[in-house]
């Protein structure tokens, strides 16, 4: 059997790291690992393959930098013909990227059995792009491997049929486990007590209101504890576009850090502030309550728990929520996201 796997982004190299390592166990199984380039930077892509053992991609598209369709457009077209290269039995996508609907679509395209990995999650807001990739890519998927049980609901009542809807619990969770073992410290001077951010999603980045409120917030946190933000290269640019005074801000800015690092950082932080959907269940793994900087969540199961918390964009709501939080104990009792063994059921699933 022969596994075409699609990744592009960084979530999706952690995940394709624990369901490869299972593919490389099982007999008779062969994987064609694409990289499509949608994260092309050192620090946002190769770092990642680096500190995680992967084996280099067989295919490296180098696709980047482009409009949303046209983006879409040129790696479905560059995957298949890799498809018509290889002759895979299984194309197999990981989330919601322009790489994950791109490849689910090429797979179509070609008469490909298609699987996607973190399947049947929703955040009900379509105006956001990966909502869209979401609900596409499943309704193209022939199997569809769900991490949680608000998952399958989602795919029930868009009437998805039962038999292709298989339950796994989540690779995010494989990996947390098996990678805390190895997280390294970032070489960067840490204060003993912070907060971590991470900021990148374009309805925070792209509306310069948005962006100046929730750079307000980080501001007011750094009066009573230091915030720690590893800087996306998309953050980068749209607060130089505003004219924001890096060099003057309380905030602590560090480059991108890989995997390793950042499980660092959230095991050692006092709270985790995000718009990043992983982020939210990496805290949850490291045991660190979330405020996340956006109006809806696919994780509403963290949020029910209290876990999470949505806060939007407003600078004096994020304040006050953070600093109850903080005073919270870190009490993390529920076990949200399967038995760390997610990546051997999806490949055992496959070989049946």
């Amino acid at each position: 059997m022969k596994i075409l796997s699609i990744i592009g982004a960084r979530p999706q190299f952690v995940k394709a790291a624990m369901v490869s390592a299972e593919i490389d166990r099982a007999d008779g199984v062969e994987e064609v690992l694409v990289h499509t380039g949608q994260h092309f930077d050192a620090n946002m892509s190769q770092l990642f393959f680096d500190e995680m053992g992967m084996r280099e991609p067989d295919y490296n598209l180098g696709v980047h930098s482009l409009p949303h369709e046209e983006l879409v457009a040129q790696m479905q077209a560059k995957i298949e013909a890799v498809i018509a290269e290889v002759h895979p039995d299984w194309v197999l996508v990981y989330g919601d990227t322009d790489s994950t609907l791109a490849g689910a679509q090429a797979a179509h395209a070609c008469g490909i059995r298609l699987c996607h990995v973190e399947a049947g999650l929703r955040s009900f807001n379509n105006q956001m792009r990966e909502e869209y990739n979401r609900i596409q890519t499943d309704k193209l998927s022939d199997v569809l491997f769900v991490p949680t049980r608000r998952a399958i609901l989602n795919l029930q009542n868009e009437g998805i049929d039962d038999s292709k809807i298989v339950p796994t619990g989540d690779v995010m969770k494989d990996a947390a486990l098996y990678f805390a073992q190895k997280m390294r410290k970032p070489q960067v001077d840490l204060p003993e007590r912070f907060v971590l951010c991470t900021m990148h999603r374009a309805e925070n980045t792209d509306n310069p209101d948005i962006l100046k409120e929730l750079l307000l917030a980080l501001e007011m946190m750094c009066n009573s504890i230091p915030v720690v933000l590893p800087l996306h290269p998309r953050t980068r640019q749209k607060m130089q576009a505003i004219g924001y005074p890096m060099e003057q801000s309380p905030i602590t800015f560090i480059e991108p850090v890989g995997y390793l690092e950042m499980l660092y950082l959230l095991h050692h932080c006092a709270l985790v502030m995000t718009d990043s959907g992983g982020v939210q269940k990496e805290a949850y793994f490291a045991h660190k309550y979330c405020l996340t900087l956006r109006e809806e969540t696919e994780w509403m199961e963290l949020c029910a728990r209290g876990y999470n918390h949505l806060l939007g964009h407003n600078h004096v709501n994020i304040v006050s929520t953070a600093q109850m939080i903080l005073e919270l104990p870190p009490l993390f009792a529920d076990d949200l996201y399967g038995d760390g063994h997610a990546a051997r059921t999806i490949v055992e699933t496959l070989m049946k």
